[in-house]
């Protein structure tokens, strides 16, 4: 085989590679990504929690019990997707509210709350603190899951 052929060869697998990975890994609830700013909030505030959306327009649409806070993008396919998943998931839970933030005009909450792409899916608590986070969309099965994890 000649030099080209390994090139390509060698090519292939790694993209073959990485799309295994993200295939494994988008979508998945992980743990919470610490908020900028937020060692200095809590010195403050002393013991309270506050909500991430506090000083935002959605800081009224929290759910009772949980609240999906997406953050999409105009032309993001897998963002419609993952709106699709969480309305259903809403429709079928009572006290869970679905709130969809467009990540080009909110840039500040981008920022402040660590977001690299998306979609991404934060999970609030019935208080609005982020109790789990999901880059990529995710299945039915994980979101559901999710939300049992937090509801009990």
């Amino acid at each position: 085989m000649s030099s080209g052929g390994y090139v390509l060869l060698v090519a292939v697998l790694a993209a073959l590679a990485f799309g295994v990975y993200r295939a494994m890994v988008d979508g998945r609830f992980r743990g919470t990504h610490r908020i900028r700013g937020a060692v200095e909030a809590e010195r403050e505030m002393s013991a309270d929690v506050t909500s991430v959306l506090a000083g935002t327009p959605w800081s009224e649409q929290l759910g009772e019990r949980a609240t999906f806070l997406q953050f999409s993008s105009a032309f993001c396919a897998p963002c419609r997707a993952t709106r699709r998943i969480l309305e259903d998931v809403v429709a079928e839970t009572p006290g869970v509210a679905h709130v969809e933030v467009d990540a080009e005009h909110h840039l500040e909450l981008v920022r402040r709350l660590g977001v690299l792409r998306t979609p991404t899916t934060l999970v609030l608590d019935g208080a609005g603190v982020e109790v789990t986070r999901a880059a990529g969309a995710p299945t039915k099965a994980q979101v559901q899951a999710a939300i049992a994890a937090l509801t009990g």
